[in-house]
């Protein structure tokens, strides 16, 4: 059996070439640390304040413990465990619920924010990863339907008792915006914020040019990428089959969960890689895309203004979307 987890700093986007040697008398403030899940690495290229990335620590570790579905303490499961009853929450919780609820609309449903009765089935952290039997699955497909979530100011509640949600595919866009909005408003011009391969750049290099961000070619051990980027004040996330998988009697079981039948979601992508201004938004339409497949999911994106997107099929063929600039 083939496990592949993301560790250590191997991540879905490769920072390439982001200084030059002379372009800084000092090195960036970088912080490296683990939350949500993942690695999380923040560099700071105008500024030496070590107060900053603490701070930007602090707000990640504050954001999981109120978006987390594993945390039992978190808002997101108590509402899950409160079997349809009324949860009050945040107004950061009420605010990523109700964007989750949007790309669930613009997806009619392809993508679902209350996909976690199926996504608690799998644990791709297991030493030896099993897919869930197929009559449970579907038992917890059944309860998948963004629809039921009603809101009512910051009280939230399931009406199907048996339905969660899980936000994984959206909180750490949130987060890395909410981390831009203070890093800038304490005068940072320059920085790069990577979340788990979610990176958002404020500005570009001191120098004037763009970041110059790799985009991993899929399965490569070695992170390799496939293409590069260059943004400046830019958000850049994919969604990938290699990022979280594992094989087992020669099918290839990934993360990305169709939510009609909650199997894998095969549709001939192995990554969506989203560009655009907002973090959240390229961390939602990475993940509705490759839901919706190549053909709906470019659709989608060339109807849309200042988005750019990446498609890489399982031969690894590149498709750029309509306004994209090579």
């Amino acid at each position: 059996m083939k496990i592949r987890k993301i560790t250590g700093l191997l991540m879905t986007v490769v920072i390439l070439c982001m200084t030059g040697c002379s372009e800084f008398s000092r090195k960036p403030l970088n912080y490296t640390g683990t939350a949500l899940d993942t690695v999380i690495n923040i560099q700071i290229f105008d500024s030496h304040d070590e107060e900053l990335t603490k701070h930007c620590q602090k707000m990640c570790e504050e954001y999981e413990a109120k978006f987390s579905r594993t945390i039992e303490t978190s808002e997101i499961a108590q509402i899950n465990a409160a079997s349809g009853a009324p949860v009050e929450v945040s107004d950061d919780t009420v605010t990523l619920i109700k964007k989750g609820i949007y790309y669930c609309d613009m997806s009619d449903g392809a993508f679902d924010i209350t996909i976690g009765s199926v996504t608690s089935l799998w644990d791709f952290k297991a030493n030896e990863p099993v897919p869930p039997a197929p009559e449970v699955l579907a038992e917890a497909a059944t309860h998948v339907n963004y629809r039921k979530i009603s809101i009512d100011g910051n009280t939230v509640r399931l009406l199907d008792p048996a339905a969660k949600l899980d936000l994984g595919a959206i909180a750490k866009g949130y987060i890395a915006d909410r981390i831009k909005e203070y890093l800038r408003s304490k005068g940072v011009r320059h920085a790069l914020i990577n979340l788990g391969g979610n990176v958002l750049a404020i500005g570009g290099k001191q120098s004037g040019s763009p970041f110059n961000i790799g985009v991993q070619k899929p399965f490569d051990e070695g992170g390799e990428p496939i293409t590069s980027v260059r943004i400046k004040n830019k958000s850049i996330v994919t969604s990938g089959t290699y990022q979280r998988y594992f094989e087992k009697d020669g099918a290839l079981y990934h993360h990305i969960l169709n939510s009609s039948s909650g199997n894998p979601c095969n549709n001939g992508l192995n990554s969506v890689t989203i560009i655009t201004d907002s973090s959240l938004t390229a961390d939602a339409l990475s993940t509705t895309c490759f839901l919706l497949g190549p053909e709906a999911g470019m659709k989608l994106i060339n109807q849309l203004d200042n988005v750019d997107a990446i498609f890489i099929d399982t031969n690894n063929e590149l498709t750029f979307s309509r306004n994209y600039d090579k």
